[in-house]
This record gives structure tokens, C-alpha cells and sequence, in this order.
């Protein structure tokens, strides 16, 4: 059982990987296809979440820390999901599909680094958020294709 829960985790997080960049520059182009990356890219997420509880439940001393970050996850990706659906703010649909994306990667790097030295696991619990963090700060802050002050201040209200 464990096998099948995480053959589709591990397919389900390259989907998620590979939509999310995707996702993002379809929302920042403002491109036709954004719904179906944007609503693809959730539902992957959920799975992936999902799955991610399922398989650290099997294999509690290892993987435990894998259901807070799956639940971080989630939050973030239903914060942008619903932001983008319903209008919310910029800021907040930024945090939300920027913050799920660097979950996404934390988790993908840590258990990559494990077994390795001590250092590549701190870089891998620190690296996604360091890089990432100034990118949601600067999509949200930037004034984009032309916007003046205002319309952004009114954006990011």
C-alpha cells in the first residue's frame, strides 16, 4: 500500500513542480490559460498534500515533519486559489501560490539532502524560502505592464 501512495505522491509532485512556474507566468501575462494551469495546479497540490500525510503515517519516526509542511502547503495553495477566484488582493494570492511553491520544493529538497551532511540539510530546509521569499515580495511590489501608483496601491491594498 505504501508503494502506491507514493508512486502517485512522487508523479504528483513533478506535475505540481513542472504547473507551478507555468501557473505563475500564465497569471503574470495574464494569459487565457491560466484557469485550467491555476485550477490544475491546486488540485495537484491537494494530492500531493494528501499523499504526503498518507506515506509520513506509514513511516512516522522518518517523515513525520512531511505533514506540516504538507498542511503549509495546502493552506498556501487554497489561500491563492481561492485569492485568484474571488479577487482578493494581490498580495495574498502571491503569498498563497509563492508560498505553496517553496513548501513544494523545501519538502523535495530536505528529502533529498537526508543521509547527506548536516549542512546540505540545513541549506535544504533554508534555500527554497531565502530565494523565494524576495520573489513573492517583489511580484506583489512591482508595479506591472504599465500600472501607475495608484491602481497599484489599490491592488495590493
Amino acid at each position: 500500500m505504501r508503494t502506491v501512495f507514493l508512486t502517485v505522491h512522487v508523479t504528483s509532485g513533478v506535475v505540481a513542480l513542472a504547473l507551478g512556474p507555468l501557473a505563475l507566468l500564465a497569471a503574470r501575462r495574464r494569459l487565457r490559460s491560466f484557469t485550467r494551469l491555476r485550477d490544475g495546479y491546486h488540485w495537484t497540490v491537494l494530492v500531493v498534500c494528501a499523499t504526503a500525510t498518507v506515506v509520513s503515517v506509514l513511516a512516522w519516526t522518518r517523515l513525520w515533519w512531511l505533514v506540516p509542511i504538507a498542511a503549509l502547503a495546502y493552506g498556501l495553495v487554497l489561500a491563492g486559489y481561492l485569492g485568484s477566484r474571488r479577487g482578493w488582493p494581490l498580495w495574498i494570492r502571491a503569498h498563497g501560490w509563492g508560498g505553496s511553491y517553496i513548501a513544494l520544493v523545501t519538502a523535495l529538497l530536505v528529502v533529498s539532502a537526508r543521509g547527506h551532511s548536516g549542512a546540505l540539510e540545513a541549506l535544504a530546509w533554508i534555500l527554497p524560502a531565502a530565494i523565494g521569499t524576495p520573489l513573492i515580495v517583489r511580484a506583489h511590489l512591482a508595479p506591472r505592464h504599465g500600472r501607475g501608483r495608484t491602481d497599484h496601491a489599490r491592488q495590493t491594498g
